[in-house]
């Protein structure tokens, strides 16, 4: 089984940010498949454009624009690419900066659907964009936030996503009968476990759906706004921003550059 080393993916790549214990990749997949492999290093993909098929021990996982995977080193695993392009980014992490932040890497394969770990990770392929003075501070930062930011699990919390993804208009009196909890208990932990209020986690939650699709050029900004549920294309471009920092727009001429 071939090992790769530290920076090296299978595909061409667009760019690459070596940093202080981290490799940042933006590379586009040529093969239409990818024998088992390990990497050096423990490391994240995230899919910006197409799909892929990634199989590991776990099973098989289609990974279509917005999902985020982890890997620990020497997690074996293979791809297969449908037709079409699929266009990857990957952030390596060496042990050294597991170690200069007292952290240790998380084990096995993972897919992680978590929507405020994948509304950092289009921040973190800004920072390699954009790739200033400022971006390694930026991203050891937005790194930790979701290596490190997780907050011991209470047992209704994902029934309360669940509940926010279904695109339900849910009141806070609905979300009390729905959990069988008070509704300010449903409010303060909410607060806490999501880092965020119930409606701006629900305006993250449509940002995150209009992201996957802002590279499919043949929609307009104004389909895409409706179809993720705002109000209009002011209304998706207020929110957006809000998240994301920049413009619909903007963001797009990035994506596809």
């Amino acid at each position: 089984m071939r090992q790769l080393k530290t920076g090296e993916f299978f595909g061409d790549t667009d760019q690459v940010l070596r940093l202080d214990g981290l490799i940042l990749t933006d590379t586009v997949y040529t093969h239409p498949y990818v024998d088992w492999h390990y990497h050096e290093h423990a490391y994240f993909t995230f899919i910006l454009q197409g799909a892929v098929l990634e199989g590991n021990q776990k099973g098989l996982v289609y990974c279509s624009p917005g999902t985020l995977l982890y890997h620990h080193h020497q997690e074996p695993h293979y791809n297969q690419k449908p037709d079409g392009f699929t266009r990857g980014f990957h952030i390596e992490i060496e042990e050294k900066w597991f170690q200069r932040f007292d952290l240790r890497s998380m084990e096995g394969s993972l897919k992680i659907d978590h929507t405020q770990s994948k509304l950092i990770f289009y921040r973190l392929f800004s920072e390699l964009k954009l790739n200033d003075h400022d971006s390694s501070l930026s991203i050891d930062d937005l790194l930790l936030r979701i290596l490190a930011g997780d907050l011991p699990k209470i047992g209704w919390v994902p029934r309360l996503k669940e509940i926010l993804h279904e695109e339900r208009l849910l009141s806070l009196d609905q979300l009390s009968q729905e959990l069988g909890l008070h509704p300010v208990h449903i409010s303060r932990m909410s607060a806490k476990y999501l880092g965020c209020t119930l409606g701006e986690y629900l305006r993250k939650i449509k940002v995150e759906q209009a992201l996957a699709l802002l590279p499919d050029t043949r929609l307009s900004l104004t389909r895409i706004a409706i179809h993720c549920g705002f109000a209009d294309q002011s209304h998706f471009i207020r929110c957006f921003k809000s998240v994301v920092g920049t413009t619909p727009s903007v963001y797009r001429k990035l994506l596809i550059s």
